[in-house]
C-alpha cells in the first residue's frame, strides 16, 4: 500500500541534522513491520502539488507549526483536498495539525485552546473502540505539542479518546475512512526532549517546557501501540 505523506511542517532548523523530517518519522513509525507500506512525501512547503485523491491509496497528514486558520498558500488547497478525499473515500490518518485540518475542513471548530499549550506526555482516556484498535486499553499516552485543538468535532465523527486538556483527542469518521489523533506517535522521546528544549522560553513557557521534559521519563509512552492502530486502520480501509 502506497502512503502519501503530506508534509505540512518541519522540525526546527536546530534539530534538522539530528532527526528525520516528518515524512521520515512516519516511514519509521509505520514501516517497522506493521504492514506492506511504501511511503511518498508530498512537500507542500516546497510548493508540492496535491494530487487527485482518487488516484491515491492512502495518506497521512503531518503536524505543523501553522494553524488551520493561518494565511498560508497551501492551507486552502489542503482543505479542498480533504473534502475531495472524503468524497473519494481515500483512507487518511491525521496527526496533530493533520487531526485539526480534517476536522476543520469537514465542519468542526478548531482554534487556540483557552487551556494554553499542551506539551509533554499526555494520557488520554479511551471512550470508544474500533476493530482496528488492537490491544486497546483504558488509556494511552503520547507526546503532545499544540496550542490549537478541536473544540467541536464535525458531525459524523466519533470521539474515541479524550483528556482533561483535550476533549477530542482521537476521532474516527463514520462517513469516510478517516481517523486522527492530536498527540504525536511519530515523535521519539529524544526528539520530543530536544524540541521542548529548543522551544523553552520561546514558544513554550519555561515552566511548561521543564514539566514536559520531566514527563517523558515519568510517563511511559504508547507510541508503538498507536502505530499499530494507525497501520491496521489503513490496511483495513484500503480500497
Amino acid at each position: 500500500m502506497k502512503i502519501s505523506v503530506i508534509e505540512t511542517g518541519r522540525p526546527p532548523a536546530a534539530l534538522a541534522e539530528a532527526f528525520p523530517d516528518y515524512p521520515g518519522m512516519f516511514a519509521e513509525l509505520l514501516g517497522a513491520g506493521l504492514g506492506d507500506f511504501e511511503f511518498a512525501p508530498i512537500r507542500l512547503l516546497d510548493g508540492g502539488a496535491l494530487p487527485d485523491p482518487a488516484l491515491l491509496e492512502g495518506a497521512v497528514i503531518t503536524g505543523s507549526p501553522s494553524g488551520v486558520y493561518d494565511d498560508q498558500p497551501w492551507i486552502g488547497p489542503l482543505k479542498a483536498f480533504v473534502r475531495s478525499a472524503h468524497s473519494a473515500r481515500l483512507p487518511i490518518v491525521g496527526v496533530c495539525f493533520g487531526h485539526q485540518i480534517l476536522a476543520d475542513a469537514l465542519g468542526g471548530d478548531v482554534r487556540k485552546s483557552p487551556k494554553g499549550w499542551g506539551v509533554g506526555r499526555h494520557t488520554y482516556e479511551v471512550v470508544e473502540t474500533r476493530d482496528w484498535m488492537v490491544d486497546a486499553r483504558e488509556t494511552f499516552s503520547l507526546v503532545a505539542s499544540h496550542q490549537d485543538q478541536v473544540i467541536s468535532a464535525p458531525k459524523r465523527s466519533v470521539t474515541l479518546a479524550r483528556s482533561a486538556h483535550t476533549d477530542h483527542a482521537m476521532l474516527v469518521y463514520e462517513d469516510a475512512p478517516f481517523m486522527s489523533v492530536q498527540g504525536h506517535p511519530e515523535f521519539s522521546d529524544a526528539f520530543a526532549s530536544s524540541l521542548y528544549s529548543v522551544r523553552r522560553g520561546i514558544a513554550y513557557p519555561e515552566v511548561a517546557a521543564d514539566h514536559a521534559i520531566h514527563s517523558l521519563s515519568a510517563i511511559q509512552g504508547d507510541h508503538a501501540l498507536v502505530a499499530r492502530w494507525m497501520a491496521r486502520f489503513l490496511s483495513m480501509a484500503r480500497r
